[in-house]
């Protein structure tokens, strides 16, 4: 009866679904054209502003490292970022649209802090990096939708005489494409001195991603833009989850790591490029196999799973945009595979990678993105709509193309600071999927950080998941004729 409540619900709001999403989501990317001082959001970047004081959309790059930072080096670095990068030197401002306002001058300061700043039942199950991550991951400096600043430094004393460097950052302005440059230029301006040579350019602030949209791309009649959001929403009831532990506490993200070595990771790349896949098809297999296991179902009765992919538009937009253009410009496109148990994982990688690949063809990520901007923003509104009211848009979300860094290429800069590690995410305990996959192919090794919403999901819980994923992956690599 409750799914039936939310079917009328949907069906009465779909029709004029199309207009509500053109006021409430575009009004700020079409009301004026960007100027020296900032530019309206655009509806993505909206509905990211939407999401964050529920606990979606707190982005952190975190860097382990064994020298004490200079704090006045850190300071200037972090100066010339954002001086090279408006967007990060702007704040929200709230009138009659939503805008980033560029300040004239960089104003992050860095703040420091210590492990007894943070307080963790866990904080035996974790190592201290990896606490001090997902404490950044739920300090949520939007959660009241009026705070303006977009950009927060800090350092973190570890005990073993180490120490954190984080940067947090709302996620309309660092997308993972962002974090992975934001990575490289701070490495490098930490590693030129005062009177090092200025190697870098101020890059102007680029406009939300709908308005840089290929003309015809996105292009959708009325009425097929009701049918595709009755579509996605009704369908979505049907899909299947993993099992929720405790849908009521109050939520945080939490990351569980899944690294694999680099001749295991050599094995699987080579699976994938045999297949004409890539990586994301084979990640996206080896977590639905891993999901229908967990129901430890012996019927083999069917179970439909959403996956979520993320596309980086930047290439495709007009104009281009390069890695060094900051900001959100990622599109999702949704899939759903029914399992039944008992699937391989290169011929489910292969179908799942190629259900993602026609959408894609289809240009889906264009023609689809203010939908599901909308649907995004009424789940926010109305958790009902999702089982236990959970706010689950999806079982989990991955990447078209992995991160891919040399660290042996930047071994000087990395050498100066004393780069040990690394991990960058974003939190998903608002609106999100169940695990979301932000993977790396560091030095040849695949490094996934596995971000998720506790207490409806435990550690243990997705650990186990994460576990599994890893021998699917591994065990798919092993099979691999070179």
């Amino acid at each position: 009866m409750h799914y039936f409540d939310s079917f009328i619900k949907l069906m009465s709001i779909s029709t004029s679904g199309v207009q509500i999403a053109d006021n409430q989501l575009q009004s700020a990317e079409s009301s004026t054209m960007a100027t020296p001082k900032g530019r309206p959001v655009g509806g993505t970047e909206y509905g990211l502003w939407r999401a964050s004081p529920g606990g979606t959309g707190i982005a952190v790059l975190a860097l382990l490292v064994s020298k004490a930072p200079d704090i006045s080096r850190l300071q200037n670095a972090i100066d010339k970022l954002q001086n090279f990068h408006p967007i990060l030197k702007s704040r929200l401002i709230h009138s009659n649209t939503l805008s980033f306002n560029t300040s004239p001058a960089p104003f992050v300061q860095i703040k420091s802090h210590t492990l007894e700043c943070l307080s963790s039942p866990e904080n035996h199950s974790i190592s201290p990096f990896h606490l001090v991550l997902e404490h950044e991951l739920n300090q949520n400096t939007w959660c009241s939708n009026t705070a303006d600043m977009l950009f927060f430094a800090s350092i973190y004393a570890l005990p073993n005489t180490k120490w954190v460097v984080v940067l947090r950052l709302h996620l309309s302005a660092f997308d993972r494409t962002t974090s992975a440059s934001l990575l490289r230029e701070l490495l490098v301006l930490m590693g030129e001195g005062e009177e090092g040579e200025e190697t870098h350019k101020e890059m102007a602030m680029s406009l939300g991603i709908e308005d840089l949209i290929p003309r015809g791309k996105a292009k959708k009649s009325l009425w097929a833009h009701g049918v595709d959001m009755l579509s996605y929403s009704v369908g979505s009831l049907s899909l299947s989850n993993l099992k929720f532990q405790d849908p009521k506490s109050p939520r945080s993200s939490q990351v569980v790591r899944l690294q694999i070595n680099q001749s295991e990771t050599h094995r699987i790349l080579a699976g994938c490029k045999s297949r004409g896949i890539k990586l994301s098809g084979a990640l996206a297999a080896a977590g639905l196999i891993a999901a229908y296991a967990s129901k430890r179902r012996a019927d083999n009765q069917g179970k439909k799973y959403g996956v979520m992919t993320l596309v980086d538009c930047r290439s495709i937009l007009d104009p281009p945009l390069s890695s060094h253009h900051f900001g959100f410009y990622h599109a999702a496109i949704p899939n759903t595979h029914v399992m039944k148990g008992g699937e391989k994982l290169w011929e489910l990688a292969q179908k799942t990678y190629m259900a993602f690949a026609n959408s894609k063809k289809c240009n889906k990520h264009f023609s689809d993105m203010a939908d599901l901007n909308f649907l995004m923003l009424k789940a926010i509104e109305n958790p009902g709509l999702t089982p236990a009211s959970s706010l689950r848009a999806s079982f989990m979300s991955v990447f078209e193309d992995p991160v891919v860094i040399n660290d042996d290429h930047d071994q000087p800069a990395t050498d100066h600071v004393g780069l040990e590690d690394y991990m960058w995410c974003a939190s998903v305990h608002g609106v999100g999927p169940s695990i979301a996959i932000f993977d790396t192919i560091r030095d040849g090794r695949l490094d996934c950080a596995c971000v998720y919403p506790a207490p409806l999901h435990s550690r243990e819980q997705m650990q186990e998941l994460v576990d599994t994923m890893k021998a699917i992956l591994v065990d798919g690599g092993n099979h691999v004729q070179e």
